[in-house]
């Protein structure tokens, strides 16, 4: 979408609360007349309902114009485009928002209350617009420090929304139909957690192609949890660490490498291939 004529893409400042809302504060004066709007519309929802937010904007003293995302208000996971939607023209007309400045710093170090872990965190797209990342977990696992010991990868992390039942455990998945799943121990009390994935327990044979094996958390304690509570790390300002948490492989013993590494929502994965010769 272009902007209209005569006016310039609208740029947006954004800063995040105490309570995870967002105010927005956008470079556009408002005119005489019905006032503009921002819109935040979920990526990939079909049809309008639960898919858009409309959020009215006011004018500051400066004369920017303000709009805000209250943190008590729930977002769809997802990925959320900002757009304004000036007076007289309808949704399709809405032009993307450029990202301005963005003051993040209350999501580092962050500790959720009670009830469903909601982050979100605005972010500058590839293409240069303005988005805000949402996450929802509930029960959540935050993943901490990931490190390696003798044959195995050694996990730690804290566990909001409910407990470790006494047949708990975890779960590397390997995704597909045929997929193998391989259910370790977990150890943890007062909301943490740890577990270490032995290497050679993995592979399970040859490897001749990548493998992406996801990490669930199986507390084990009420039905609809046995399932599993999917292990990522969302609690700081980070909105894609795939490319950011970066570590060493470590050899299976099978002519595999195995890497814990994160997906484009966080997720905590780990990646075995064939390992390198030499």
């Amino acid at each position: 979408m272009t902007a209209s004529a005569g006016r310039r893409t609208p740029r947006a400042d954004c800063t995040v609360g105490p309570d995870g809302g967002i105010t927005f504060d956008l470079d556009r004066r408002r005119e005489d007349g019905e006032a503009p709007e921002l819109l935040l519309r979920l990526r990939g929802a079909k049809g309008t309902d639960g898919g858009t937010v409309r959020l009215p904007l006011s004018p500051l003293r400066d004369g920017r114009l303000r709009a805000v995302l209250p943190g008590a208000r729930e977002s769809a996971e997802g990925r959320w485009d900002v757009y304004l939607r000036e007076p007289g023209t309808d949704d399709d007309a809405a032009v993307a928002v450029e990202p301005g400045i963005r003051d993040l710093r209350l999501l580092v170090d962050r500790t959720p209350g009670s009830g469903p872990v909601a982050v979100r965190i605005p972010y500058p797209t590839l293409d240069g617009r303005l988005a805000v990342r949402c996450w929802l977990r509930a029960p959540h696992a935050e993943a901490g420090p990931v490190t390696f010991g003798g044959t195995g990868i050694t996990v730690e992390g804290t566990l909001y929304g409910t407990d470790l039942g006494a047949d708990a455990g975890v779960e590397a998945r390997q995704p597909g139909a045929d997929g193998r799943v391989l259910r370790v121990p977990v150890t943890g009390q007062g909301g943490t957690f740890a577990f270490t994935l032995p290497l050679d327990r993995l592979a399970g044979g040859a490897v001749t192609a990548q493998q992406l094996w996801t990490l669930w958390l199986v507390p084990g304690t009420a039905e609809g949890e046995r399932g599993g509570v999917r292990i990522s790390r969302i609690l700081d300002d980070v909105w894609d660490r795939k490319k950011i948490f970066v570590y060493p492989g470590r050899s299976t013993g099978e002519g595999a490498l195995a890497t814990p590494c994160y997906s484009t929502d966080n997720d905590l994965c780990l990646r075995l291939e064939p390992e390198p010769a030499g």
